[in-house]
């Protein structure tokens, strides 16, 4: 099932460059949809949670309903918000108070009229009180529910929240505040590979607008779903160019935004183009992952275009040997061969996710640890340094926090001089603690500490 059955939606409709996206921003309280002055930016249908008002609800940004993009994406941009304006319980109706009423305005209007919503006539850019004069001239609109805001200046935002909830239907159970939050989960590769198609294969709906134009996807779309009673979060988000290939800022902010993404991922998809293979822009993306301490899947797509008439398991075999060499800094990513197209092996992903989740909950027993790795020590001791060797005293796993999904998998190593520990040897003592757990999918971090401060830390 798609979204959250008890959640009250709110889609924000209007023609390019009237402002949603940075109402959208104000109302959800961070910065999600990128402003920026070319009209069109907005192409997917973002959404996110709005908790500012007396009650939860989700909040849909559109792309213009009309125009603003080029001409292969109109007709997809036009049948994503009319889908948003379908599911919704409440329209925001944006206009331009500084551009005033344009044919598109009078044309949208009709069009609300007859969708029978409950709408909102939001008159945004009234940035300063001289600009109250020119809200009269939306009047022919005739709304009955109007209200001058500015989003770029907060102005009129409170006044808009007090209006959304008196419109919004009643006796919404809201969500127990005990809940985890749902598993964000990033995914992300080079332009074209199709992550858009991965999203909506998952979903099944076009909830993410697909286009052969690399770069379709500018912003960092947050997709609400639900499968078997479990809350997701899918991002897609805009695909990550080499920095020199970066030719406009919308690029340069979208790049910026799926880094971000990353970042507040629990989890992050690679998606890799099985008919170009793993380039360097891949690694480096994986890179990133690394870096960010994540759990990671890598997802090969494109197999209805590789899928030789036979022995397909045997050229399976190859193509996952293959990647996991090429992304070895990853290896502890699952590797999933899969065709966004046709949909093959695509219901896997949710597999591979519940075996990354269970693992997340297995704890190690301190016993079980300190053998484990007195053993590894034994078998292959660590090289020395300036005429030292590396010495564990003790090792514990760290319990993390309840509240998080997927966190980092962190083991205190209490030894005799941390700066001891070379790259090679890490690597060595991670792979000997997941002979004891594989831990799929997920990162192992070693903290060392110096044997003095082993009462304190432990």
């Amino acid at each position: 099932m798609d979204g959250t059955p008890s959640m009250p939606s709110v889609a924000i409709i209007g023609r390019p460059n009237v402002g949603k996206s940075a109402l959208f921003n104000r109302l959800v309280g961070r910065k999600i949809a990128i402003i920026h002055d070319q009209p069109g930016i907005t192409r997917d249908r973002l959404s996110a949670l709005c908790t500012r008002g007396a009650q939860s609800f989700q909040l849909w940004d559109t792309g213009g309903i009309i125009g603003g993009g080029e001409t292969q994406l109109t007709a997809q941009v036009r049948s994503a918000a009319e889908e948003a304006l379908r599911q919704s319980d409440l329209i925001l109706f944006v206009v331009d108070a500084q551009q005033g009423i344009l044919p598109m305005d009078t044309e949208l209007a009709r069009t609300l009229r007859k969708s029978q919503k409950p709408v909102i006539f939001v008159v945004n850019k009234v940035d300063h009180p001289r600009h109250e004069a020119l809200v009269a001239d939306f009047d022919s609109l005739s709304f009955d529910h109007a209200i001058a805001v500015s989003a770029e200046h907060n102005r009129g935002i409170p006044e808009l929240l007090s209006k959304i909830d008196n419109l919004l239907p009643s006796g919404i159970t809201p969500r127990p505040s005990n809940l985890k939050p749902p598993l964000a989960i990033a995914v992300i590769g080079r332009p074209n590979v199709g992550k858009s198609s991965v999203i909506n294969a998952i979903v099944q709906q076009q909830r993410a607008i697909v286009s052969e134009l690399p770069g379709t996807t500018r912003d960092a779309v947050d997709i609400s779903f639900e499968r078997d009673g479990q809350q997701f979060v899918f991002i897609d988000t805009a695909g990550i160019r080499r920095r020199g290939k970066r030719s406009t800022s919308v690029e340069v902010f979208s790049v910026m935004r799926a880094e971000r993404s990353i970042r507040r991922a629990d989890l992050c998809i690679l998606i890799v183009d099985l008919t170009s293979g793993v380039t360097a822009q891949d690694k480096r993306i994986a890179g990133l992952i690394q870096g960010a301490h994540k759990a990671a899947i890598v997802v090969l797509n494109k197999w209805d275009l590789f899928k030789p008439n036979r022995g397909e398991n045997r050229v399976i075999l190859q193509l996952v040997h293959e990647a996991r060499e090429q992304l070895f800094f990853i290896d502890y990513a699952p590797v999933l061969v899969a065709s966004a197209q046709t949909g093959e092996n695509v219901a896997r992903l949710f597999r591979i996710i519940g075996k990354v989740e269970r693992d997340s909950r297995v704890h190690i027993g301190t016993g079980v640890l300190n053998r484990s790795l007195r053993a590894a020590f034994a078998a292959n001791p660590p090289p020395t340094k300036s005429g030292k060797r590396l010495k564990l005293f003790y090792a514990a796993q760290t319990s993390g926090k309840q509240d998080r999904h997927l966190q980092p998998l962190e083991f205190v190593l209490f030894v005799n001089d941390p700066r001891l520990l070379t790259d090679q040897y890490r690597r060595y003592l991670e792979a000997r603690i997941r002979e004891v757990q594989p831990y799929v999918g997920l990162p192992i971090i070693l903290m060392l500490r110096p044997r003095e401060q082993r009462r304190s830390t432990a």
